[in-house]
């Protein structure tokens, strides 16, 4: 301290400043979740992806129109639980699903990623998928939704409270590990692993499950599929 005036010297003073400012840049810097990468896209290519390569699976006796819309970027897909299959004599349920045709996968890193809605009411139903598994499966992964919560298929849940609000889901497949990873909102939420299978594409809308609504509803926005750079 100067004798002269009581003040601190100007190293001091830049000391005691930056010792003030560092709990606040500690509390503004994001760390990630469970020591996952924030952003699970990084490391990873945007692949082109056309809307006329989006193959809309729906009740064999209706046309699209009477399940899915797209207004505003925005993808509605809804079934009811009385509607028919995909296909005259297929024993699976209703769907509406979006089917990623334009990649199919045999190896590689793969991600889905999009924003998803469900509204209130919608429930026993699977609203994203990878498919492809070795038999007697179908599919590698669901996401499903049973009574406002996003379970991965129906023992483990993701996210409590997912009705009537935007979230981004983010699906890692990492085919030779057979490892898939879930994130949702861009947080680290479940690992397991894969289930086999020759090859394998993503899906997302409506697909009802054991006591599904009668009314299942699903929107989408920011369809992307990515896969990692070598």
């Amino acid at each position: 301290m100067d004798a002269r005036d009581g003040s601190l010297p100007t190293t001091s003073k830049l000391t005691l400043f930056l010792l003030l400012l560092l709990p606040l840049v500690s509390a503004l810097t994001p760390l990630p979740s469970s020591g996952w990468p924030s952003d699970p896209t990084a490391g990873f290519e945007e692949l082109p992806l056309n809307q006329s390569n989006l193959h809309i699976q729906k009740p064999y006796d209706l046309p699209v129109s009477a399940r899915h819309s797209f207004v505003d970027g925005v993808h509605k897909l809804w079934v009811y639980s009385t509607d028919h299959p995909l296909s005259k004599g297929s024993p699976t349920r209703p769907r509406s699903e979006i089917f990623l045709n334009q990649y199919i996968y045999y190896s590689g890193v793969w991600q889905f990623e999009a924003h998803g809605y469900v509204p209130c009411g919608t429930s026993g139903v699977c609203i994203t998928q990878v498919f492809g598994a070795q038999f007697p499966r179908n599919t590698t992964l669901m996401l499903r939704v049973y009574n406002g919560s996003l379970y991965y298929y129906h023992d483990t849940v993701l996210v409590p409270n997912i009705y009537d609000r935007w979230f981004r889901v983010n699906i890692i497949h990492d085919v030779a590990a057979s490892n898939l990873k879930v994130y949702i909102d861009g947080e680290f939420k479940f690992e397991t692993n894969g289930y086999g299978g020759t090859f394998h594409y993503f899906k997302c809308g409506v697909y009802a499950q054991g006591n599904a609504s009668y009314y299942m509803e699903s929107r989408w926005k920011g369809i992307r599929v990515l896969k990692k750079v070598d």
